[in-house]
């Protein structure tokens, strides 16, 4: 019927609904509307663009297919300079912060089950700040990063698709600095 746009209405399931990170300073709802709409029709968008934070949003489509179909094709996608994080959301109420139960406890992730491989790394010297988004952004230089978490401990585990981008990981992200956080790391 409609030639794209976003349809607004009451909100759906979390299943249609996607995390979109690192968005450059400057995004406006249009820009965020233009990189999504080939995936389906969208209910909303949320843009949070507050002072002193990065901007991100969430982006609801009417159909969990389209929303699985965005997080596959724009996770890592450049724009403008910026490699978007695009993700579902790790709770039903859109909250991102918080370590979350006891030792190994689920951490509340919704969506489909994250992929998972034997290519595994082990990081350690991460600020308490450290969030596993940060770790898995800063991997990603090495290459196709599916899994990423981090510890109390200030460790973390990063996971890759291919054995070759966990060993050129180690080769040339061992003792980096994490760009936002200025911390060392080491394998």
């Amino acid at each position: 019927m409609s030639g794209g746009g976003v349809i607004r209405g009451p909100a759906g399931n979390n299943d249609c609904r996607i995390y979109v990170g690192n968005l450059p300073p400057d995004i406006r709802t249009k820009d965020v509307e233009d990189v999504f709409y080939k995936y389906g029709a969208i209910r909303d968008i949320d843009l949070k663009n507050r002072r002193g934070g990065p901007p991100f949003a969430f982006v609801e489509f009417e159909d969990p297919r389209d929303a699985e179909d965005a997080v596959y094709g724009r996770d890592g996608y450049d724009y403008d300079g910026y490699r978007l994080r695009v993700e579902f959301p790790r709770s039903g109420r859109g909250g991102r912060g918080g370590v979350g139960g006891g030792v190994g406890a689920p951490r509340g992730r919704y969506g489909p089950p994250s992929r998972r491989s034997e290519y595994r790394v082990i990081v350690s010297g991460l600020p308490p700040s450290g969030s596993w988004q940060d770790l898995k952004d800063h991997m990603r230089e090495a290459g196709d990063v599916c899994y990423a978490d981090v510890f109390r401990d200030g460790t973390g585990v990063v996971e890759f698709v291919r054995k070759e981008d966990m060993t050129y990981a180690v080769r040339k992200l061992d003792n980096t600095k994490f760009r936002s956080h200025e911390v060392g790391l080491s394998f």
